[in-house]
């Protein structure tokens, strides 16, 4: 590539600030675990435990990251309940409880189409290779 094509268009440097944010929630949100702890905590609030059994084949580490990274980006509120032993609950945010109805419509958009995008992959499947 030429150095003449290397220069960003005035702009681009404030939506690369401001994508960078988006990708990594988006990251947070779609990553493997994510999505089952904000589909297990969508019915209430729910302990670190029952998370735990809920979301088949997770760690407690990789549950506790998840966990602060879904708090940290507003999408859960961790509640400690002054107990013995100490009470923790986990909760979906307003903004998170709008990201599961916007879930709800994806998997619906996936079992629609489904048949079409077995399909469509048994099409390119069968092409000869190139």
């Amino acid at each position: 590539m030429s150095r003449s094509h290397t220069d960003v268009p005035d702009g681009a440097a404030e939506f690369a600030d401001e994508a960078c944010p988006i990708t990594e929630v988006l990251d947070h949100v779609a990553g493997k675990w994510s999505i089952g702890i904000l589909v297990a905590a969508a019915h209430g609030p729910i302990r670190f435990t029952e998370l735990e059994r809920t979301v088949k084949g997770i760690s407690r580490r990789m549950l506790t990251l998840n966990l602060r990274k879904l708090e940290r980006d507003g999408l859960l509120t961790r509640t400690v309940h002054p107990t013995v032993p100490p009470k923790v609950e986990y909760a979906l945010t307003p903004m998170a409880r709008e990201l599961h109805a916007t879930l709800g419509e994806l998997v619906g958009w996936a079992e629609r189409h489904r048949p079409a995008i077995t399909a469509a992959r048994a099409a390119y499947d069968a092409k000869p290779a190139a």
